[in-house]
């Protein structure tokens, strides 16, 4: 798994560590039940800080991305890929929102209005 992070990217360095892994996973370079590399691998091959990765790590579990398993490792959630995407796209919608000026609580009131 070929991970960068882009310099001129304004994000916080974490979110930039979980984008690129949602992208790996999208794009099938690393697919379900397949095990990441360890924390302080990645941190070396990034050039950045493992508690960075880790918190970049963390928040992909906390999005139902990784699974963490004592033992194994981090492995790459059963429906990762489908979740992964999704999210990618929601995100995409939360900026392009925010340019044409709507906020979250715009967007949720939309949704609900659809159904």
């Amino acid at each position: 798994m070929l991970l960068r992070l882009d310099t001129a990217d304004t994000r916080p360095l974490h979110e930039q560590v979980a984008g690129a892994i949602r992208r790996a996973i999208a794009e099938g370079e690393c697919g379900p039940g397949d095990r990441l590399p360890p924390a302080r691998d990645l941190s070396g091959a990034l050039g950045v800080n493992s508690n960075t990765v880790l918190r970049g790590l963390r928040t992909l579990r906390d999005e139902g991305v990784l699974e963490f398993r004592r033992g194994r490792g981090i492995t790459v959630a059963a429906d990762a890929d489908h979740r992964s995407d999704l999210l990618d796209r929601a995100r995409r919608l939360i900026a392009d929102a925010a340019r044409a000026g709507y906020d979250k609580a715009d967007l949720i009131e939309m949704i609900r209005g659809m159904s």
